[in-house]
C-alpha cells in the first residue's frame, strides 16, 4: 500500500468526491433518456452495462460501460492530479467503486462494479488495467457469461499488480477483488447451477 502522506481532512474530501462520482447511476440515466424503461424492471434489475444490453440497445450499453469505467478513472486521476499523492488517489478510486456499488441515491442498491473496477485499474496502473481487461475478455469469451469474465478479471488483478510493478496498490487490489466477488455472490451460485444468463440475452 502507498505511504500515508496526506492529511486526514484531504483524504476525507477525496473520499467524498470519489463516492459522489461513483454513485452516478449512468445506466439508469441513459435508459430513461433513451426511452428504454426502468432498468430495475428489466433482466436482472442491475444498473450496469450488461443489463442495459438486455434492452437490445447496444449504443446505450456501450455508453454505460464507458461512463461507468470513466467515473472510476476520473476519481483516481483527479485526486492524483490535485494532491500529487497516491494515498489520496487510491482512496478516491476505492470510494468511487463503493459509490457505484452502494449509491445513496438508490438506497445503497447499485451495480456490480465491473466497469468501474476496470476503469479504475486502467487509471491506477495501465498495464494492470489492460491485463485485467484481457482477463475479462478471455473469461467472458470462453464462457459467454459476463459475470465469469468479471470474476476472472478480479482474480487476476492482484497477481497482475505483483508482476507488473504496482505492488504499492496491492491492498487496494485485494479489497477490490473481494468486493467484486461479494457483489457477484448470487452470480457464482447461478454459474454453479448452470442457470446464469449468457451475454446478450434479453431476459435474466
Amino acid at each position: 500500500m502507498p505511504l500515508i502522506e496526506t492529511s486526514a481532512s484531504v483524504l476525507l474530501l477525496w473520499a467524498v468526491i470519489g463516492y459522489g462520482l461513483g454513485s452516478i447511476p449512468f445506466g439508469m440515466v441513459l435508459a430513461r433518456v433513451m426511452g428504454l424503461g426502468n432498468l430495475r424492471d428489466i433482466g436482472s434489475g442491475n444498473i450496469g452495462a450488461t443489463n442495459v444490453l438486455r434492452t437490445g440497445n447496444k449504443l446505450a450499453a456501450a455508453l454505460t460501460l464507458l461512463l461507468d469505467a470513466g467515473k472510476g478513472a476520473a476519481a483516481l486521476l483527479l485526486a492524483r492530479f490535485a494532491t500529487g499523492a497516491e494515498d489520496a488517489a487510491q482512496l478516491a478510486g476505492l470510494a468511487a467503486m463503493l459509490g457505484h456499488c452502494y449509491p445513496v441515491w438508490l438506497r445503497f442498491k447499485g451495480g456490480k462494479g465491473v466497469a468501474t473496477f476496470l476503469g479504475l485499474l486502467l487509471a491506477l496502473h495501465w498495464p494492470v488495467g489492460v491485463g485485467a481487461c484481457i482477463a475479462w475478455l478471455v473469461g467472458a469469451g470462453v464462457s459467454r457469461i459476463s459475470s465469469m469474465g468479471a470474476l476472472v478479471a478480479a482474480a487476476a488483478s492482484t497477481f497482475l499488480m505483483l508482476f507488473l510493478g504496482a505492488a504499492n496498490a496491492l491492498l487496494l487490489g485485494v479489497i477490490l477483488t473481494l468486493l467484486i466477488f461479494w457483489r457477484h455472490r448470487a452470480n457464482i451460485g447461478r454459474i454453479r447451477a448452470g442457470t446464469e444468463p449468457k451475454i446478450g440475452k434479453k431476459t435474466g
